[in-house]
């Protein structure tokens, strides 16, 4: 949730955050007259108790006629207090409601708009000349077929579209891309996390997903439990309800799982290959840290999710994420996109996004701060901050770009000690 008392002491930044993200500056003076309705039924509650109280008093030191009267009088009383406290709870409902839907505030300089609207940051490394090369390049589907690294059509049998098997050096390439990736956040200091991939709705919204409405999302309505698209959604949950100690610096945890998309309003799009999959694995990471690190935080991440990248050998681009794009979490979002030359054009493989004290308020996720002293100060909430290091559509990338003209694909450096040297993958007879 957003910060209510700084969007009371500062609305027009809050309506300028709005319209930035293509949303609706109204939303502001609700949220301004919601909190303004609570705090007006809090007085009248806590007024009416104090009289109530008070009330106790006087029928205690009173006698015949004069008590029987006082009764009524408190009986009345008593009946206006329930009243007033269920005005109260109502009041602070609403105010609930409006904080819940309200996206977080996004920071300065994020672009404008909506999904097309993104700034390209820079562009990194140079998209191979196939036709330079004598060849036309294949797409991922096909390379992999003659691998026998993927099987859409027994994926499909099995689960439905856009299910399917990764085999043999396909299975054994995306293992490695992510074990390349977990010892490279290791080293990172980041804390190796296998995590749950279903959670409870209050972590899911906590984190900011609209389990309601978000057609994006598996439901078990059976057990009222959620598939993760994320594994972001688990580790933000891990700390809810805690204050944590960020003396010694944040604390960076790398989630390894395996997460769920309905793809639902994608149909026709991406159908071929794994470039749309309702199942896929990834690797996270998260970082809890103060408010005031954030954005240095944030800059880390990109930096480590383009070493991932580089390692790679991809040639990608970075773009800033408009803020109608970013969701309601994100005050600002990087994606890094890779060059796949079947399409001729960037697409996904990573995105990293500050989040700021957004889900920690909503998760209830403090830090304990300390005075000039030494001794324990107040605790305030701290910032969250997630990012990709490794997921199954890199090897849309890895294949498409790595593919030489007969037929067989180069593996690259850094990621051959993960399979047991292997230089070069070739196709099977």
């Amino acid at each position: 949730m957003i910060d209510i008392k700084d969007l009371i002491e500062n609305p027009e930044k809050y309506r300028a955050s709005q319209r930035a993200r293509q949303a609706d500056e109204s939303a502001v003076d609700s949220l301004i007259a919601a909190q303004q309705t609570r705090s007006a039924a809090i007085t009248r509650f806590e007024t009416l108790r104090a009289e109530q109280k008070s009330f106790g008093k006087k029928v205690a030191q009173a006698a015949g006629e004069e008590k029987q009267q006082l009764l009524a009088e408190v009986k009345d009383l008593s009946n206006q207090v329930k009243a007033a406290e269920a005005e109260s709870q109502g009041a602070a409902e609403q105010l609930r409601r409006l904080q819940a839907a309200f996206p977080n505030l996004i920071h300065e300089g994020v672009p404008a708009g909506g999904e097309e609207d993104f700034i390209v940051l820079r562009e990194e490394g140079a998209a191979r000349d196939f036709a330079a090369e004598g060849f036309t390049p294949k797409d991922h589907l096909e390379l992999a077929e003659s691998f026998a690294a993927l099987d859409m059509e027994r994926g499909a049998k099995v689960s439905g579209s856009r299910f399917y098997f990764l085999k043999g050096i396909g299975a054994r390439l995306e293992l490695a891309m992510m074990q390349m990736g977990m010892d490279q956040a290791i080293e990172a200091g980041f804390t190796p996390m296998i995590t749950p991939t279903l959670v409870r709705p209050e972590t899911m919204a906590g984190t900011g997903f609209d389990v309601e409405h978000d057609d994006e999302i598996y439901r078990l309505e059976r057990d009222d439990l959620y598939l993760v698209g994320t594994s972001e959604v688990a580790i933000a949950g891990y700390h809810s309800d805690e204050i944590l100690d960020l003396a010694k610096g944040p604390e960076r945890i790398a989630g390894w799982s395996t997460c769920y998309r309905r793809e639902a309003g994608s149909h026709g799009r991406d159908t071929r290959g794994i470039l749309r999959v309702h199942q896929f694995n990834k690797l996270e990471m998260f970082t809890f840290c103060t408010a005031e690190e954030s954005a240095a935080e944030h800059a880390k991440l990109l930096a480590w999710e383009e070493q991932m990248l580089q390692k790679m050998e991809l040639p990608y681009r970075v773009v800033d994420i408009a803020a109608g794009d970013l969701g309601l979490s994100a005050a600002r979002k990087y994606d890094c996109e890779a060059w796949v030359p079947s399409q001729q054009t960037y697409r996904e493989l990573t995105s990293t996004s500050d989040c700021t004290t957004f889900q920690a308020r909503r998760l209830n996720i403090r830090e304990r701060t300390l005075k000039e002293d030494g001794s324990k100060g107040p605790t305030t909430p701290l910032a969250t901050l997630n990012g990709t290091l490794a997921t199954t559509r890199w090897l849309v990338a890895i294949l498409e770009n790595h593919q030489q003209a007969d037929g067989t694909v180069r593996v690259p450096a850094a990621l051959r000690p993960y399979l047991g040297g292997l230089e070069v993958i070739e196709p099977v007879v």
